[in-house]
């Protein structure tokens, strides 16, 4: 037992997702997840449970913790009612205090979240804004989507949207009072903590890529872990 497996242990949701494993595999066979990417919840199950803190701190440098989409399909199935999807709940935090989420591609993409729904989220009250998702950085919306943007009045108007405005209604604006309860809630819960620490480990990761990392959307380090997808590496062939 080490540092780092008694620091797993003292998060509630792995203490409660990793209770009588029998290392079945019906988690990976149930698996959303493991249909498309390198992933395998039994054998993540299998590895915190040497508790070999060499053996973590690989899981916690790796790609495959950040491939599991928090389903819970995993604890439905489970005939000893583990659940690998909190396992990974509680790396994924590890992997953030510690800062070694910025060494896997996948874990970079933290700061892409951070900055793309976290901070749209403290901003407008929404996960994703439509002032935000502009063409460039979401090309898969089309060229149509751009001619909506540039008649945004007229098209959300039609479709009932209250665009910017008080009241009730789609993408009203959010009241002061509402979004400053929501910094409240992120700072009692360690949300504004967690931003800090993804900031303050990107700011290291791109000093040693040699890119700028900046405080927006523009830098070259955001560009990068925002567009860069290893398919080949992360996909099942």
């Amino acid at each position: 037992m080490g540092k780092l497996f008694d620091k797993l242990n003292s998060d509630v949701r792995f203490i409660e997702g990793i209770k009588a494993c029998i290392n079945c595999g019906t988690c990976t066979a149930i698996c959303p997840a493991a249909e498309v990417y390198n992933y395998d919840p039994r054998s993540i199950a299998n590895l915190v449970q040497t508790r070999d803190d060499s053996v973590i701190e690989e899981l916690l440098r790796g790609d495959s913790i950040w491939y599991c989409g928090e389903c819970m399909s995993c604890k439905t199935r489970c005939p000893r009612q583990n659940a690998p999807g909190m396992i990974i709940q509680a790396l994924r935090k590890l992997s953030i205090e510690t800062g070694l989420f910025v060494e896997s591609e996948k874990g970079r993409q933290q700061l892409s979240l951070k900055r793309m729904i976290g901070e749209s989220i403290l901003e407008t009250g929404y996960c994703v804004h439509f002032d935000h998702t502009s063409l460039d950085m979401f090309p898969e919306q089309g060229p149509m989507w751009q001619w909506v943007r540039d008649n945004r009045e007229e098209v959300l108007a039609k479709v009932g949207a209250n665009y910017r405005k008080h009241g009730p209604g789609a993408i009203r604006e959010v009241e002061k009072k509402d979004l400053d309860e929501l910094h409240r809630i992120f700072e009692i819960t360690g949300g504004m903590d967690w931003f800090d620490k993804i900031e303050e480990h990107s700011v290291r990761k791109a000093e040693e890529m040699k890119k700028d990392i900046g405080t927006d959307k523009s830098s070259t380090y955001f560009k990068d872990v925002y567009t860069i997808n290893n398919q080949e590496k992360h996909t099942r062939s």
